[in-house]
């Protein structure tokens, strides 16, 4: 069988081709709007269904980042007996969208009300992955002390080690120095010969997030005191003439890095259990004992490993990449429109998690019981107004 991804616009042409040269009988094409609306409503026929489990599940939480003036709160559901035939990373057809609330406001209250009512439906789960979003953790902390049974916390192990990373080097001087170093070569070598040189940039939130990506960049330059373009050995410019001074942190930052992205990799791909934990204290050996992101990352195994064992799993999942995969393809499709505005279309999100493991049948029975008058309904309680319509209303006639 083919598949293929193609736009909505495009639809009614290629089932026009189709139609062309292997005729599917009496069959009047479709309005590409027609095409959207039928995957919003399969999305919301998916969120009308969710249930609670017979077994034990964990819940997946996270924000999108801003979409015009909305945000996002998206919640993901893994049975354990999934996680116990899985190999490798969690993907996507592995979850269940089971909650979607869209909000401008966003508070701890705002987000324990909304999983209050999303967990309502789908039951209470054993454990929550979440990230260190001090929002999103007051939330969860207000809606799990309301609950009479205890959930376990599961912190994100991307954003354990970035704060870990932060704590290691945000209040040293010398690296205060590389960053401002690395600021200073951006200015110079920008719109020379040299640009290919310029270090990437740190983003403005959440540095730390990606902060490995400079320390390869200072590792390779390092590395390369000489340049060559067609045979003709170019010397470096001016703006890398304190590149040795730079080179003993520059040597630390990367090894440190590079060990903490092997321990991310390894414990993404096959979660915590005793063996990946003894491999990553291995890992974490030749570094001091009061080394700040050391002692985090060994509180964090500690903590987790207790999880790993109270859930009776094989092996504890640990980050919420799948999600953070979701809002990427979500926000890709969102980025084709120049106005861009959190509408109706986040309705993908549940579609884009779980619509790809639904066959014809079900398909259409989701369609059949999620009617288009539904999907308005559905709009109008949950997002009332969005930007296309405060304009449309503001236009004079």
């Amino acid at each position: 069988m083919l598949q293929a991804v193609i736009s909505y616009r495009s639809v009614p042409r290629t089932l026009d081709l189709i139609q062309t040269y292997n005729p599917l009988g009496s069959f009047r094409t479709p309005h590409f709007t027609s095409v959207i609306n039928w995957t919003l409503r399969l999305g919301l026929g998916l969120l009308r269904q969710v249930k609670p489990l017979n077994t034990p599940w964990l819940a997946i939480i996270d924000h999108s980042i801003d979409i015009g003036t909305k945000k996002a709160l998206v919640v993901l559901r893994v049975s354990l007996n999934t996680l116990s035939n899985r190999v490798g990373a969690l993907r996507r057809s592995d979850c269940e969208c089971i909650g979607l609330q869209v909000a401008e406001t966003v508070n701890g209250e705002s987000i324990q009300a909304a999983l209050t009512v999303i967990f309502n439906q789908s039951g209470c789960p054993a454990g929550i992955i979440k990230d260190s979003d001090a929002t999103l953790n007051k939330g969860v902390r207000l809606w799990a002390e309301q609950e009479t049974q205890p959930v376990e916390m599961i912190e994100d192990i991307s954003h354990v080690v970035a704060n870990a990373l932060k704590k290691q080097y945000q209040d040293r001087d010398a690296y205060t120095r590389f960053v401002t170093w690395t600021n200073q070569i951006a200015k110079k070598l920008r719109q020379t010969v040299y640009a290919f040189l310029i270090p990437p940039k740190l983003r403005s939130k959440g540095r730390f997030m990606s902060i490995d990506r400079l320390a390869k960049w200072g590792e390779k330059l390092s590395e390369h005191l000489d340049f060559t373009r067609e045979g003709e050995a170019i010397p470096l410019p001016d703006a890398l003439s304190d590149l040795d001074q730079q080179r003993g942190f520059i040597k630390e930052f990367a090894q440190t890095t590079d060990l903490v992205s092997r321990i991310m990799g390894l414990l993404k791909k096959q979660g915590l259990k005793a063996d990946t934990a003894r491999t990553c204290r291995s890992w974490l050996e030749p570094l001091a004992d009061t080394a700040k992101i050391r002692l985090c990352l060994d509180s964090w195994l500690d903590k987790h490993l207790c999880i790993q064992q109270r859930l009776n799993v094989d092996s504890l999942p640990i980050s919420s990449d799948v999600i953070e995969s979701l809002f990427g393809s979500f926000k890709h499709i969102m980025a084709r429109n120049p106005q861009a505005d959190m509408n109706r279309s986040v309705l993908l999100i549940p579609a884009l998690c779980g619509g790809g493991q639904l066959d014809d049948q079900q398909i259409s029975a989701l369609l059949a019981r999620t009617p288009h008058k539904t999907l308005q309904v559905w709009e109008q309680e949950n997002i009332p107004y969005t930007l296309r319509k405060k304009r449309q209303a503001f236009s004079v006639k």
